[in-house]
């Protein structure tokens, strides 16, 4: 018998099972998938001498993270690499927004598009110096984070605190526009709130496009030397050199319940696995309180709740293999690693408009990952391994090209139909894009599911990342805890505060309960 079932081995179950057995525990992590990670893989399914990201690429929150420094996986031999600029914005003119690892060298960029952004940046940059430190540990601390809060009040006092907070709070077009004078600023901020499903109008965008362009500025955004799966290698080697087991191809159906306490799980072999003092699901939250644990052992209050439960957007991906660099009109972005495609902040909100329509966007806002710039091992010199994707609404009533052929069926037709979409977006900032590609892979919301069960329809955060499934409401309304109301049972997904991105937290948060 095991003193701990880890459910999944994604960051936050392989983050969890390593801070156990650091602690003395005997771990048992099952995986569904034939190869652990998660959303954190990588492989050569697109060209042999290409390696390619499944899912995600680039992880400035990992960079940050308490939790994944104090793992030191630099012992595992993970290497983490940056491209020469760490984000860009290139503009239908030709110029380009770009976000630099030097702050000086952003806010001379923002200059040059209006005198006094570049002020404005550096006057974020201050703030994020004050309070950056504190943010993050609230934000990645188990709830209520009240010494990271507390210490961050002194260090800003009552009126810096409250305008801190306002902000944060904003709508990233209310911030930019509040900010800065130039679109392409604004841009520069808006592009990251919608990472996650945070349009230009949603409350609380400024506070994660901020965060998240400030972690770009003082971290990079880097990504693992030789794919996103050297992270995944690190953590399972840490584990099992401290005695962890990981077993793939083993998919928990029932989390074994007694008396009110969990006791181990059932696989979908029959084969039940026994856990002497707790289980701790690395699955969503839908998954954990409408499947592996059956209902008569919830709270009707719990089923209740879950019943509101809210998924971000879906999520369409293609990757490609690429005889050369991406032929940008505005140069300045083939020199960053991620880079955003949208014309305006109007159509960035005609974007989230027409998702929240339940319309698969006419132009797509494109999220676009140059990976061989950022890790030059990923393909041969001279090449790019590239993706890119896009949200869509989960539920599709229909395509917003005035008699469109999309209607979410996503098959191979529809499935190429959305590929094509894209490069040809890619073909208006990069002409000559579609004669460089040598071969492409494209992910729809129901490959990426396959591929990950808690990328429900390809929703990369366990949830909405909007105010009302946050902190004390996530995933339901409660105490933002990873406890569950079945004793031994802990919630250790982004399903759980603080919710998506590759940083342990959830995992981490889970353990220390």
């Amino acid at each position: 018998m095991t003193d701990a079932v880890v459910i999944g081995s994604g960051p936050n179950g392989l983050v969890a099972a390593n801070i156990l057995a650091d602690h003395g525990w005997s771990v048992t992590v099952l995986e569904a998938a034939d190869t652990p990670g998660g959303a954190v893989r990588s492989d050569h399914g697109v060209h042999p001498d290409f390696v390619n990201d499944l899912f995600s690429s680039f992880y400035p929150l990992a960079a940050a993270s308490p939790v994944i420094r104090d793992l030191h996986l630099e012992e595992e031999g993970l290497r983490w690499s940056h491209a020469p600029a760490v984000l860009a914005h290139p503009l239908p003119d030709g110029r380009c927004a770009v976000l630099e690892r030097d702050r000086d060298a952003t806010a001379g960029n923002l200059d040059s598009f209006a005198d006094g952004d570049g002020r404005s940046w550096l006057e974020l940059c201050a703030t994020w110096d004050r309070a950056g430190k504190d943010l993050l540990g609230a934000i990645f601390a188990t709830m209520p984070p009240v010494k990271p809060l507390v210490a961050l009040a002194l260090r800003m006092r009552a009126h810096g605190t409250l305008q801190l907070a306002r902000n944060m709070l904003l709508p990233v077009r209310r911030f930019g526009e509040e900010e800065f004078d130039s679109e392409a600023a604004r841009l520069l901020v808006a592009g990251t709130a919608l990472h996650a499903d945070l349009g230009p109008e949603s409350a609380g965008g400024a506070g994660f496009g901020w965060i998240m362009t400030m972690l770009g500025q003082t971290y990079g955004f880097p990504v693992p030397v030789g794919g996103a799966g050297a992270l995944t290698r690190a953590l399972q080697s840490r584990l099992e050199r401290r005695g962890g087991t990981v077993r793939c191809g083993t998919r928990v159906t029932r989390v074994v319940v007694d008396g009110g306490r969990a006791l181990g799980v059932r696989t979908a072999d029959g084969d039940a696995v026994p856990a002497r003092r707790a289980v701790l699901a690395d699955v969503s939250a839908p998954e954990l309180y409408g499947a592996l644990v059956a209902p008569e052992h919830l709270p009707e209050r719990v089923r209740s709740d879950m019943e509101r439960f809210q998924w971000d957007f879906a999520t369409f991906k293609v990757d490609w293999a690429l005889s050369g660099p991406i032929p940008w009109k505005a140069e300045e972005a083939g020199r960053a690693g991620t880079v955003h495609i949208a014309d305006s902040m109007d159509e960035l909100t005609r974007f989230a408009a027409q998702i929240a329509m339940r319309l698969v966007p006419d132009r797509p806002f494109l999220l676009l990952g140059q990976m061989t710039t950022a890790d030059p091992t990923r393909s041969p010199a001279g090449t790019e391994s590239a993706w890119a994707y896009t949200h869509l609404p989960r539920d599709i009533r229909g395509d917003a090209v005035e008699g469109g052929p999309l209607n979410g069926t996503w098959d191979a037709a529809e499935r190429e139909i959305m590929a094509d979409r894209i490069e040809q977006r890619l073909e208006e900032y990069a002409p000559g894009f579609r004669g460089r590609i040598v071969n492409r892979r494209v992910l729809a919301p129901p490959t990426l599911q396959a591929a990950d069960a808690n990328l429900n329809e390809g929703a990369l955060n366990a949830g909405t990342t909007n105010l009302h499934q946050q902190a004390v409401f996530r995933p339901i309304p409660g105490t933002g805890r990873p406890e569950t109301p079945v004793r031994g049972l802990y919630l250790a997904s982004a399903s759980a505060h603080p919710g998506g991105g590759v940083h342990g937290a959830p995992g981490a948060n889970a353990a220390q309960a």
